[in-house]
């Protein structure tokens, strides 16, 4: 039985014809994980694994993204929330356009919205660029804000916007994987002050 708001999105997601990615795609990736997930990860786009299971993250870059939230932030999937701008793949992975981001963008903003979370991560310059736009941050490219901490006022209170790498684009450039890995370490010190803050607050 569906119950939360996240499932409703979900259920809209995989009517949507609002553009025309719908007419090429195997599965829509609405996003899964914590529907009350301190954090949230926001990538481009499905790829092809992503588009033949229906769930965000699960090829190589998946794999990588997923080792990073164990090893650096001492969580699981289940813990976070792991979704993209685009819940359809573009043919062959090319860059998603502007009018589909403009179609796909209200569900993700609804997303944010229903989870509530301290903080999003920006996996790359497209979610990047979407993201501080929307929050009102200038971007000034992944390689200038990569691992800069934002804070941001929204509805439910203050929340970090942090962007990184792209996965992808560490598994491409290995260089990169050092500086995905650091930035991964500021994330988690985040999450260990939080903790602690909490821990305190229950005492």
């Amino acid at each position: 039985m569906l119950t939360s708001e996240l499932d409703e999105i979900a259920k809209e997601i995989k009517k949507c014809r609002k553009c025309k990615l719908w007419l090429t795609k195997q599965n829509y990736v609405p996003g899964e994980g914590n529907c009350k997930a301190l954090i949230v990860f926001v990538g481009e786009a499905p790829g092809r694994e992503e588009d033949i299971h229906g769930r965000p993250f699960v090829g190589n870059a998946g794999k990588l993204l997923t080792e990073m939230i164990s090893r650096k932030l001492n969580l699981s999937r289940k813990d976070v929330f792991i979704t993209n701008i685009l819940k359809c793949r573009p043919p062959n992975n090319r860059d998603p356009l502007e009018e589909e981001i403009k179609a796909c963008k209200p569900y993700l903003i609804r997303q944010l919205k229903s989870i509530r979370p301290k903080a999003v991560v920006c996996l790359g310059r497209h979610s990047a660029s979407l993201i501080f736009s929307f929050f009102g941050l200038e971007f000034n490219g992944i390689s200038k804000e990569r691992g800069k901490i934002y804070e941001v006022e929204v509805e439910w209170g203050k929340m970090k916007v942090i962007a990184v790498y792209h996965p992808a684009a560490a598994l491409y450039k290995p260089p990169l994987r050092e500086v995905l890995e650091k930035d991964f370490e500021k994330i988690g010190s985040i999450l260990k002050k939080r903790r602690t803050l909490e821990d305190f607050m229950e005492l």
